[in-house]
């Protein structure tokens, strides 16, 4: 298996580690739920370089990321980010992803999982079409970690003014020593915190430079999280995660992520048509089928990925993910059901593997908002 470059620093917080997409990443650290309440109320560090990152440039890049993205990236501004999809003829995810745009090129971040799969795809699309693309994979020259909580900013604002001020999917770029990184706002928890991009030779050094650990445990925003609290705090944050709520066979408006598609692209764009365009205009026009929508639930019964969700003895969809809300308390899990049920309060019920059920009711995404 692969390892990231900080993996003697897990290894030295006694991290349990998992095979992940092919990489060795730390599951936890020891109670995930524990994890999982640092991160809410007051900081964590994530390792996320098993992410997939992938620099593109040359004449024809903008018009290749408009033809295999969903979303309208050409009004970008330098130094931002956006939030996209690759979809399939079909209009089913191939995966979700963010884009960076810098000066004279981009950095496409991907799901490890699809790593391989996204970038064989890139490549396709730029011979088919005769572009002139250089796409190189920087997966494994560079790491990436993301620093997330309510008292992060407050953290980096004793070393940055720069960072702080950015907004929500800005990112600028610093260096530390002889270490140049990329910082943006963005993060995957439902807090506020920033996501670092930075060369894989020297991070596990400017790691220790930037986490400052205090003996306080009350004081320590920067403990290490693993993939597990990532996980339930995603979860409780409504957020997607590829292979659960997204996969080639759902559609992101199924998915609820409408945002990030441009249905009028081709009218933006010159003529310039997402793969996938036309199987999403026929979905628009005909009407959503089923919803992502989010499950509560009483007791302490949690729903799992592929049960079954039921009214009565009808099944009218199915679990994506589950698990007991750290934050709430209760048993929280997203959903596709049919579009007649789901309306907020909608009493549903899920079955469990013993021919038992357990009863919830529909409530608004996300789960959980930051105070």
């Amino acid at each position: 298996m692969l390892r990231t470059s900080f993996y003697k620093f897990h290894s030295d917080r006694g991290a349990k580690f998992v095979d992940f997409a092919g990489w060795e990443m730390p599951i936890s650290f020891g109670s995930v739920i524990e994890e999982h309440k640092q991160v809410r109320e007051r900081g964590g560090l994530f390792d996320v370089s098993h992410m997939g990152r992938f620099k593109l440039s040359g004449r024809h890049v903008r018009r290749l990321l408009e033809r295999v993205l969903t979303r309208y990236i050409t009004d970008m501004v330098e130094k931002t980010c956006r939030y996209s999809l690759v979809c399939n003829e079909q209009g089913g995810v191939m995966d979700d992803v963010i884009l960076y745009k810098y000066t004279g090129h981009y950095m496409l971040v991907v799901n490890a999982s699809n790593r391989e799969k996204i970038l064989a795809h890139l490549q396709k699309v730029a011979q088919d079409e005769n572009m002139v693309v250089k796409i190189d994979d920087q997966t494994k020259s560079t790491a990436m970690v993301a620093l997330q909580g309510p008292r992060v900013m407050e953290k980096i604002g004793e070393f940055s003014r720069e960072v702080p001020m950015l907004k929500r999917y800005g990112f600028c770029e610093k260096n530390l020593l002889i270490l140049k990184m990329t910082i943006s706002r963005t993060g995957y928890t439902g807090e506020d915190g920033v996501e670092v991009i930075m060369g894989a030779a020297m991070a596990d050094k400017a790691l220790k430079l930037l986490v400052k650990e205090s003996p306080d445990a009350q004081e320590n925003v920067m403990a290490s999280v693993g993939l597990a609290a990532r996980d339930t705090l995603r979860l409780e944050a409504g957020m997607p995660l590829y292979g659960h709520e997204l996969s080639e066979t759902i559609d992101p408006l199924t998915a609820g992520l409408d945002f990030a598609v441009t249905l009028n692209k081709s009218e933006l764009d010159r003529g310039v048509n997402f793969i996938g365009l036309q199987a999403l205009q026929a979905i628009a026009a005909a009407g959503l089928k089923q919803k992502r929508v989010g499950l509560k639930f009483e007791g302490k019964r949690t729903p799992r990925q592929d049960m079954s969700v039921v009214k009565g003895d009808q099944k009218v969809g199915h679990v994506t993910s589950g698990c007991l809300s750290p934050t709430l308390g209760y048993p929280i899990a997203m959903a596709y059901v049919d579009v007649a049920e789901s309306e907020l309060g909608n009493k549903l019920s899920v079955a469990l593997d013993n021919g038992k059920t357990i009863d919830g009711e529909v409530v608004a995404l996300p789960f959980y908002k930051k105070p």
